[in-house]
């Protein structure tokens, strides 16, 4: 059975993948390398090996310091969403503790999240740095903090 607890984690996630696409896999890939099951390797093989923990951090890494260019296409582009969307549902159905039977309410809790997400903090970005003329690349480095304290408590909340 599906708990309250997997609808809120799976809409965390969804919500971190509209802040940074990656990070969002990144931390549900750290968390779930230390100590995965059986069950869960089968399910989830590019999620739970170190190796795609390591490289799903890298391209965090990356994406953040890119975020910052003024070339950066915005997260509300169709083809920028689109990679959101599917990030927030590959982590919001990744999160269920039942590992049988479908996850798609979970994946859609997590989708939806990070459209919603992705419009919310566009808006921030957008009010930050042209209304109250805070620079953009400080702008997007509390949006990185709050990208990361989000990530950090979901990825604890795994364990």
């Amino acid at each position: 059975m599906r708990s309250n607890n997997d609808v809120w984690k799976a809409a965390g996630f969804g919500v971190l993948a509209g802040m940074r696409t990656m990070t969002a896999p990144a931390f549900l890939a750290a968390s779930l390398s230390k100590k995965p099951s059986r069950v869960l390797k089968r399910a989830l093989p590019g999620l739970t090996s170190q190796k795609a923990a390591h490289r799903l951090g890298l391209m965090a890494l990356g994406e953040m310091v890119a975020d910052k260019s003024p070339k950066a296409l915005p997260r509300i582009n169709r083809k920028v969403i689109a990679g959101r969307i599917i990030a927030g549902a590959i982590t919001g159905a990744a999160v269920s503790r039942e590992r049988k039977g479908a996850r798609l309410g979970l994946a859609l809790v997590g989708a939806a999240a990070a459209i919603a997400s992705s419009y919310f903090f566009y808006g921030f970005r957008t009010l930050a740095s042209d209304k109250l003329k805070v620079p953009n690349l400080l702008a997007g480095l509390v949006e990185d903090g709050l990208a990361l304290a989000l990530g950090s408590r979901l990825s604890g909340q795994l364990r």
